[in-house]
């Protein structure tokens, strides 16, 4: 039996290590042109593309592992059926889930381990990869002037050249307008016959040379007004040789944002940091309900405290034993103007309610849409886990059924129910989110349906279905048609003889 152990194992962790380094390329690639947009044209060192992706990888993982055996039961499994391998097992007296045993411990181990990857590890590469990902964002493109084109990538000037040096760099037929008075922008414009641009990184500045140009700089008095046509009439021109001009190069380097200002997202947080989010999140959202509760207390009850502070004698009296006042009769005392008045102070009062109630049930839901989100984030990181022995019940129990191993069909079959998994997984949280359902209904509800299908697929196999045997429907719908062939040819026969008979 250890012998037989030791087979299976092999035959299985081959397959799952190169599933999961495939799963994993293929989810990262999926991250890459998510967020090409964002890295191209940044000029980004390979360390840091290295550490993105590293981040990345891990933060992709979750959804790579549970595809990884899917596909790695129903290659290994297939593969056993396919070679008679796995009804040589069977008719030695090992029955299946025999046979599955150490894969069983196996998958065990490995959705105890994806437990505590996801409760420790992952909140850690969330907060790295999302921090490096927004000081990225935040990170301008590099500098890259095209021919014929405005360049417009320094703030407060456009530049224009007609031809560049590939090799020294050098720049022919420069234009440059300086928009830094933003009432005349279009006042002072440089023309050079050539130009070179530097980058100086250590101070963070740009030192452009020109050479043999000329500059032109209306209104030198710099008004603070549009000029008019007279005024345009006067300008400044000055000729040089060469001309140095240094622009700052702020928000071109990659600064790394403060990793504090991802912490207290719901994704960034292990069971305990979850648990005490969602504790204070409760409490903040209590305080709102009580401010709630004592806004409309003081709005319902303001006009008999306001009586009660003007009458002395009913100080000592509760606010509850005041008779409450009738309303239409003082209405109806007043006269046509101080009943404009009134029902213009009371429109006002309620509206300035309405307003602040409005602004404190916002934040109500706010708060509520934090705890919700939170207590997501606690049910997904033991979905995960239990994702994982779901697939190998569908795909150990999948392959042997199918008999068919290598990359074919399993691949196939394994993307279709990872994808029917991924949607209905989608759908649960997006309803989960937006509180249609109960949280736990919906980021447990793929589990409770492919569930049932693995529970149902692992007896079918364990019984020796036919259920996904290929050649069991062909010899099938060979029988049907040959039955039908039959059927049809006593039907001839019985008709001729009929005729026959009544020929006679």
């Amino acid at each position: 039996m250890k012998k037989l152990h030791l087979f299976i194992l092999k035959s299985y962790l081959g397959p799952l290590a190169m599933t999961f380094f495939i799963s994993l390329f293929i989810l990262v690639m999926q991250f890459l042109w998510r967020y090409v947009d964002d890295l191209v044209g940044k000029g980004l060192d390979f360390f840091t593309l290295g550490e993105l992706l590293f981040y990345a990888s891990v933060q992709v993982i979750p959804m790579a592992l549970p595809l990884a055996i899917l596909l790695a039961s129903l290659m290994t499994f297939g593969s056993l059926g396919e070679n008679y391998e796995l009804t040589a097992i069977k008719a030695s007296g090992v029955s299946l889930l025999r046979t599955m045993k150490p894969l069983i411990i196996v998958t065990i181990i490995i959705s105890t381990l994806a437990f505590g990857f996801s409760n420790n590890v992952l909140p850690w590469a969330n907060l790295k990869l999302y921090t490096l990902l927004w000081s990225v964002k935040q990170k301008k493109p590099e500098l890259e002037i095209k021919e014929q084109i405005f360049y417009d990538g320094i703030e407060d000037f456009r530049i224009k050249i007609d031809s560049k040096d590939p090799e020294t760099g050098l720049m022919h037929n420069v234009m440059i307008y300086d928009h830094r008075d933003s009432r005349n922008p279009n006042s002072n414009v440089t023309l050079a016959d050539s130009g070179k641009l530097q980058i100086a990184k250590g101070n963070g500045f740009m030192k452009l040379t020109l050479m043999d140009g000329i500059r032109f700089e209306e209104n030198i008095q710099n008004q603070k007004k549009r000029l008019n046509s007279r005024e345009k009439q006067r300008f400044r021109q000055d000729k040089f040789k060469k001309q140095i001009a240094l622009f700052e190069m702020e928000g071109h380097n990659l600064e790394r944002t403060d990793e504090q200002l991802f912490s207290s997202h719901d994704r960034m947080k292990n069971l305990t940091q979850l648990q005490n989010g969602i504790d204070t999140l409760n409490m903040q959202q209590g305080e709102v309900v009580s401010n709630i509760r004592k806004q409309t207390d003081n709005f319902y009850f303001q006009q008999r405290r306001y009586f009660q502070r003007r009458n002395k004698e009913l100080k000592k009296t509760s606010i509850d034993s005041i008779q409450p006042l009738n309303y239409d009769s003082l209405y109806q005392s007043l006269n046509n103007h101080q009943q404009l008045i009134a029902i213009e102070g009371a429109k006002r009062q309620a509206q300035d309610n309405r307003s602040q109630l409005e602004g404190k049930l916002t934040r109500y839901r706010n708060y509520q849409s934090k705890i919700t989100k939170h207590y997501m984030e606690v049910h997904r990181k033991f979905t995960l886990s239990f994702a994982c022995f779901i697939f190998f019940f569908i795909g150990a129990p999948l392959g042997a059924i199918i008999r068919k191993g290598g990359l074919g069909m399993p691949v196939v079959i394994s993307v279709l129910f990872f994808i029917f998994y991924y949607i209905v997984d989608t759908l649960g949280v997006k309803f989960a989110k937006e509180g249609a359902w109960q949280v736990y209904q919906g980021m447990w509800l793929s589990s409770s349906i492919l569930f049932p299908l693995g529970a149902f697929l692992t007896y079918k196999s364990a019984t020796d279905s036919t259920l996904l045997n290929a050649d069991a429907y062909i010899i099938f719908f060979q029988k049907l048609f040959k039955r039908e062939k039959f059927d049809l040819q006593n039907r001839l026969d019985k008709e001729k003889e009929t005729e026959t008979n009544t020929k006679t």
